[in-house]
């Protein structure tokens, strides 16, 4: 099975955001359309494959963020063929976006309908709704379903073959020097959850990742090894800034000096790319909720 990674170039940036294309024998699979505002160049990219929109049949979402689905009621609605699938947790929100839209304005404000552009309901009909544990038949291909918690509440992960799409969970990677890292968003992050997922992933027969942000990459331990201990580094970044009394800006600051210093150990280009494809401020926001809830149950 040939995987393309197609460039969305998001806010004319190449190397930020990408969505993954296969042919399934029974028209061609997406995993995870990138945002409305990208949707033309998810169409420039499968034209550079002798393909259009009018071929998918299978667009495979591995959680619902706008950076992942927006896109994906839009494909839907243009090709009447074509069927979604999302876990169940997701499902709901893709049906009736109103409320993620309404979340993701108060972030947002001003620069929403730039950034992500127009996010479509997609009929309820349309949607295979996953729980994680399925195998799909796509075509000529099974595709396995794993239910990967931590990033999100509705993440999956998809094993086809070879393959390994990883949505988020899989962290983020924009080059081959690069330690992956997690994007630790708020509302969903769960540290604990993550680890168990890494757990059933890095065990699969898989010889390629697929990341969203950015690529693909070998499977080696050496991956998850990274993903593991930077996970746990930028936790305890968040958490020791909180034992000192630091406010969550004074938190973010030394956040952003930290992590970026390390991306330029890495590769003096890193730290640009990286601060686009995931603003450190949001990693903290994330963090900051998830040590409030450990907090809460006397975990923290």
């Amino acid at each position: 099975m040939t995987v393309h990674t197609l460039d969305l170039n998001f806010q004319n940036t190449p190397g930020v955001i990408a969505s993954s294309v296969f042919d399934t024998g029974d028209g061609l699979a997406v995993v995870d359309t990138g945002p409305g505002s990208t949707l033309g160049a998810l169409e420039a990219g499968l034209a550079g494959l002798g393909a259009s929109l009018a071929d998918v049949r299978h667009v495979l979402l591995t959680h619902i963020h706008f950076d992942h689905a927006g896109a994906a009621g839009t494909v839907l609605d243009r090709v009447p063929q074509a069927r979604a699938y999302v876990h169940e947790r997701g499902a709901a929100h893709l049906s009736r976006p109103e409320r993620l839209l309404a979340s993701a304005t108060q972030i947002y404000g001003e620069h929403m309908d730039t950034l992500w552009g127009t996010m479509q309901p997609i009929d309820p009909a349309r949607l295979t709704v996953l729980r994680g544990g399925e195998t799909l038949t796509l075509g000529d291909h099974p595709v396995q379903v794993h239910y990967t918690p931590g990033h999100a509440v509705h993440h999956v992960s998809y094993h086809a073959g070879d393959d390994l799409f990883l949505g988020d969970v899989g962290g983020i990677r924009l080059d081959v020097a690069q330690t992956p890292r997690a994007p630790t968003p708020p509302p969903d992050i769960n540290l604990e959850a993550w680890r168990d997922s890494l757990s059933v992933l890095e065990t699969l027969d898989a010889r390629t990742l697929h990341l969203a942000h950015f690529g693909a990459y070998p499977n080696t331990p050496g991956h998850w090894a990274g993903l593991r201990a930077t996970m746990t580094a930028d936790a305890e970044r968040v958490r020791a800034g909180l034992s000192a009394g630091l406010d969550p800006q004074a938190i973010t600051t030394a956040f952003t000096e930290d992590l970026m210093h390390e991306l330029n150990l890495e590769d003096p280009t890193l730290p640009a790319r990286y601060d686009f494809a995931c603003p450190p401020w949001m990693s903290v926001q994330g963090l900051l909720r998830y040590w409030a809830r450990q907090a809460a149950r006397g975990q923290g």
